[in-house]
């Protein structure tokens, strides 16, 4: 079959020729190739002003991102392309990883852009987010079925994103049959998490190497997890060596589930929960008059697009405020953002901000990012979103 091609307006294929996948839907000479003249998910030739091949894109004409590339030639997206696709990321988890518990397909970064994969042993959870992707659907499973033999795979089509791409929500099973719960292990420690009824994916693999600071500062330790979900910051405090731990969050089923997990590791005796909005909690908390040796505060994304962003930064330096007067002199706040329209700078300045505005001095001992089974492309920046940043809390 012979495609169609995208050609690119004058000199918009920098991006392109340094490594970027991305083509913006005003990059393109509009008059040559008609956008309206493509499907949402149509493989297309790219080229430049020029009339020189760049490779071979998937194009939706209804997303700002109107192409993505898939490949810097022309060969053919079959089943085969994705197993090669899968067997390098794979390699490169099996290298850095004991446990077949990790992030297979980070999207862009792997090259698959628009595929998201995590595995828990021998299931997947799958995020197909844009057309390109959703219209393969059938051959990504194909090739992981080859490449992994997994027991199921789960499709978690039910991010926002998706409604950009003029895609419906969904969560359906693809394969096998899935279980309501799957265990991990990320840093020694056991957890179930919820596939179908949890958040995104069902687990949050990205924070994996900031929870490991934990290990030495928990220890006899007094510890507030707010938006805890399952208990992933605040379990494994307990694990250890913390001797009270709280995990707080909005959701009931989050908190049971932070329950089960502090029992699977035998610290249920450590944990207690505490249900509602983060606000309000650490308001209620401040009332009772109770302090922590350290608090974890690891909102959901403030700053969903870049309008949001002042009003996303206010948020922000609000729950880190709120979080800096819970804690003992000397206390240990872990902050972090997923928002990637947030700069890390952003967030340094914003404990500082924070600290000083309470009359309190904030020493910066750490920054984190993602774990390295969410790699970042050297040449598309937005691949790089979390920022964590371990601090130290002091009176003045």
């Amino acid at each position: 079959m012979t495609l169609q091609r995208l050609r690119l307006a004058k000199n918009e294929d920098k991006r392109l020729r340094s490594g970027h996948l991305w083509i913006y839907s005003n990059e393109v000479d509009t008059a040559a190739t008609p956008l309206r003249n493509f499907a949402a998910g149509e493989h297309a030739i790219v080229e430049n002003q020029q009339g020189k091949s760049l490779g071979l894109a998937y194009v939706n004409p209804q997303s700002l991102i109107c192409a993505r590339l898939l490949s810097s030639d022309e060969r053919t997206i079959d089943v085969n392309f994705f197993k090669k696709r899968i067997k390098s990321a794979l390699a490169l988890r099996e290298a850095l990883f004991d446990h077949p518990c990790y992030r297979l397909i980070y999207g862009e970064s792997d090259l698959l852009p628009g595929l998201v994969v995590d595995r828990f042993g021998d299931h997947l959870s799958v995020q197909l987010n844009t057309a390109g992707m959703d219209a393969m659907r059938d051959i990504i499973i194909e090739a992981l079925v080859r490449m992994l033999q997994p027991q199921s795979i789960l499709l978690r089509n039910d991010a926002a994103v998706r409604k950009l791409e003029g895609l419906e929500l969904e969560v359906v099973t693809a394969y096998g049959d899935v279980p309501s719960e799957v265990e991990l292990i990320e840093n020694g420690v056991r957890f179930l998490a919820p596939l179908a009824e949890g958040q995104k994916t069902g687990w949050f693999y990205d924070q994996r190497p900031n929870r490991e600071w934990l290990r030495h500062l928990a220890p006899g330790k007094r510890v507030l997890d707010v938006f805890s979900y399952i208990g992933s910051f605040g379990v494994q405090a307990a694990v250890f060596g913390a001797t009270d731990v709280w995990c707080a969050d909005i959701s009931e089923s989050a908190l049971d589930m932070v329950h089960k997990n502090a029992e699977l590791n035998g610290v249920a005796d450590k944990l207690c929960t505490v249900q509602g909005d983060a606000f309000t909690t650490l308001k209620s908390l401040k009332e009772a008059d109770e302090r922590f040796d350290i608090i974890i505060v690891d909102p959901p994304a403030f700053i969903k697009r870049k309008k949001d962003q002042k009003e996303g930064i206010l948020a922000y330096r609000r729950i880190n405020e709120m979080a800096m007067r819970l804690l003992n002199h000397d206390g240990f706040l872990i902050s972090g953002s997923c928002s990637m329209h947030m700069p890390r700078e952003e967030l340094l300045d914003l404990v500082r901000a924070s600290a000083r505005h309470i009359d309190r001095h904030a020493q910066i001992l750490a920054e984190g990012m993602q774990g390295s089974d969410h790699p970042v492309h050297a040449a598309i920046p937005e691949t790089r979103y979390l920022k964590a940043v371990l601090s130290r809390i002091s009176r003045v």
